[in-house]
């Protein structure tokens, strides 16, 4: 036996042994999943929403995404950047109007766009009609500071009636900013709003 082999039949001898006789893979293998259709997502209250598909722990963190919808004229985040986070995202329906720098691109259904980490950027819906799109994140949870954003924070300023410039609020969206590596430059935000029409 040549000492590859050898060195493969004694690595799968030794798992199959450790799980009983039953094959197990080591924890850091990714396992299939399947995800089942679902209804397209609506915009929340504020005109935006998002929902998880693939979760990063799903895929040892190297990989999730999230479907986005966005109403008719409504304003996405503030320009920001990210500290260490490429995105791509994927236009499902309508047009997603993109800023990255100084250039804007309109990303029609059916295509997509990068946005590399180190680049203000964001996005928003200038259209009549509704925007849908995945998000796609590598190398980091992104999928949890979203929902912590959407399904918490905004959550809670819905229940409470306040605004970003509640000083508990604006603490906790400083906190999350700060641990997912996003610098926010609210400043850049009206002018969009202004400019488009926007809400």
């Amino acid at each position: 036996m040549q000492r590859n082999q050898f060195l493969v039949s004694s690595i799968v001898g030794t798992l199959v042994a450790a799980a009983g006789n039953t094959f197990a893979m080591p924890p850091d293998i990714l396992q299939p999943f399947y995800l089942p259709p679902a209804p397209p997502l609506e915009p929340g209250p504020g005109g935006l929403d998002i929902r998880t598909w693939v979760r990063s722990t799903q895929t040892n963190n190297q990989f999730s995404c999230i479907e986005a919808a966005v109403a008719p004229k409504t304003m996405g985040p503030p320009p920001h950047l990210h500290k260490a986070l490429d995105e791509i995202c994927y236009v499902l329906e309508g047009t997603a109007s993109v800023l990255v720098g100084d250039k804007i691109y309109e990303v029609q259904a059916g295509g997509f766009h990068l946005r590399p980490r180190g680049l203000v950027h964001t996005f928003w819906n200038a259209s009549d009609k509704p925007l849908r799109f995945m998000d796609l994140y590598f190398n980091q949870n992104f999928e949890e500071y979203l929902e912590e954003l959407f399904h918490q924070i905004y959550a809670d300023m819905a229940k409470q009636n306040l605004t970003p410039l509640d000083p508990t609020i604006a603490k906790r969206m400083a906190a999350l900013d700060k641990r997912f590596g996003v610098t926010m430059f609210p400043e850049q935000r009206q002018a969009i709003v202004d400019k488009y029409g926007l809400k």
